[in-house]
């Protein structure tokens, strides 16, 4: 598929982009996508006054890949993180390139990629993980513990970039928050939201995993099963060391001591199940609307100082995440909940309010979209290709039909099984390659991938199709099995200590 430049129907005037990215939020948690479990009314306006992108998938669904991913727009295996690996910020990507075409760059919030940023004229990020209480937030000449919460300190700090940018150059700033990464503690507002309230289930909560792969049976990211006292925030008993309240909050408990409707209760098999999820999407939730909030903040901002018309705002998420789908939390598998992006984009001066799309996008996408808006050429090792003519209502006859997954941190975190895969616009393959092993989904007749087709007689045309594919973009795309091996497995990430404070 060729490149496609801004062209001279784009703006006169460069566009401001604000590229505001969340951690771990997913589209089942976003009303414009359709929620059944929560409202996001400021990120629902972004979608109605642009476009909604239904069909953004990230390549490899953990978080520092995702970030190198949409930094660089190439693939983890040409980037060099394809697991937690230290980014090597000499490399050329996006920023440096926007930099070099007159756009003054800032990065705010969640960096997470183990070394400190290049290619921004002002950076401000936190270290590692982050906290969400009073957090700790550095930048080249030292660190300051700003008081608050972590969502409202970054919004506050990006809107304070923008003001204080170099009013002669166009700008380009990445706004990223912590929410809503795991342990999601909200802040007090928002979790009086939702303590009271009854989350739907999702249908598959208590999938059985029949007919699929051992990789589901063997994962370790179970709601119900792997949960920790820290995720569920539970008070440890008093008179504990600080060591032994380290431990005590890292047990999977299989018994809880709750207090419910007033009447102390000790909940174990269902009924704690069914207190677990509800526990995890409450905080979860309360998370996701503090970043709603916060979001509407800037909106507000840029309204209120005539920068609305002619800056592109993008809210997303570094990858979706499970909300108890096939029982699980976190991501990393390719089933869709992992795989897709949220996406929603607004600018009124080149995107039609209230417009969708169903093109295949991706986030090696992202850099060559940036650099289209800049009117700066795409780099021909960018593996993305510019979203621009899909926001202008004119996707391309031969954009992408089929787009390619990879994952490699085996065992991991959570145990995850190492695949990689091809999904097109009706159907999804997966090969967990160290077991040997398949699945095949009909996304078509089963959306929420509950039956495994692999194995179907009447299967077999389309499985020889899509293992066609799989290897056509493999190929296209300089992967190497090879990479995989050689590859550090177990987490090589390692933040760079902060300054000390000025």
């Amino acid at each position: 598929m060729g490149r496609v430049a801004l062209g001279a129907d784009g703006p006169k005037s460069r566009p401001n982009i604000l590229f505001i990215m969340t951690d771990d939020h997913t589209t089942q948690a976003m009303s414009c996508y359709g929620s059944r479990v929560n409202q996001t009314p400021h990120l629902d306006r972004i979608a109605k006054e642009g476009m909604r992108m239904d069909r953004m998938f990230v390549t490899n669904s953990i978080c520092t890949p995702s970030r190198a991913v949409i930094l660089t727009g190439k693939y983890s295996h040409l980037n060099g993180v394809p697991v937690f690996n230290r980014f090597d910020g000499n490399q050329q990507h996006v920023a440096k390139l926007l930099q070099q075409a007159g756009y003054y760059t800032a990065m705010i919030g969640k960096w997470h990629l183990g070394s400190d940023p290049t290619g921004f004229d002002y950076w401000n990020i936190l270290p590692g993980q982050g906290v969400y209480n009073d957090p700790t937030l550095y930048e080249k000449d030292g660190s300051t513990v700003h008081k608050g919460y972590a969502t409202d300190v970054i919004a506050d700090l990006t809107i304070e970039t923008i003001k204080q940018r170099p009013k002669d150059k166009p700008f380009f700033v990445m706004s990223h928050h912590k929410a809503p990464h795991r342990e999601w503690t909200p802040n007090e507002k928002h979790r009086k939201m939702f303590e009271n309230k009854r989350i739907p289930e999702p249908a598959n909560l208590r999938d059985d995993y029949a007919g699929r792969t051992d990789a589901l049976r063997e994962q370790k990211q179970s709601v119900f099963h792997d949960m920790t006292r820290r995720d569920l925030k539970l008070t440890p008993p008093a008179g504990l060391s600080a060591e032994e309240t380290r431990k005590w909050l890292q047990v999977k408990p299989t018994e809880v001591e709750t207090v419910i409707d007033g009447v102390k209760k000790t909940l174990t098999g269902r009924a704690l199940e069914d207190w677990k999820y509800q526990r995890y999407m409450q905080d979860y939730l309360a998370c996701v609307q503090s970043v709603d909030d916060n979001v509407g903040r800037v909106l507000e901002y840029l309204d209120a100082n005539g920068l609305g018309e002619n800056t592109v705002i993008i809210y997303t998420s570094d990858q979706g995440f499970f909300l108890g789908e096939h029982g699980m939390y976190d991501k990393r598998f390719m089933y869709e909940e992992a795989l897709r992006m949220p996406f929603v984009v607004r600018w009124p001066a080149g995107i039609k309010a209230g417009s969708t799309s169903d093109a295949i996008g991706i986030n090696c996408d992202f850099a060559p979209t940036f650099l289209d808006l800049a009117g700066a050429a795409v780099p021909k090792d960018m593996q993305g290709v510019s979203l621009l003519p899909v926001w202008k209502g004119r996707k391309p006859a031969n954009w992408r039909r089929s787009m390619y997954y990879r994952y490699y941190h085996d065992p991991g975190d959570h145990n995850t099984r190492a695949h990689y895969g091809v999904r097109t616009t009706t159907h999804k393959l997966i090969y967990f390659w160290k077991k040997d092993q398949w699945e095949c989904y009909d996304l078509r007749k089963d959306p929420a991938e509950m039956r495994n087709i692999y194995n179907d007689p009447g299967a077999r045309k389309v499985v020889a199709e899509l293992k066609q594919e799989l290897q056509r973009l493999r190929k296209e795309l300089k992967d190497d099995d090879q990479f995989a091996e050689s590859q550090p497995q177990e987490s090589s990430y390692v933040q760079a200590p902060p300054p000390k404070k000025r």
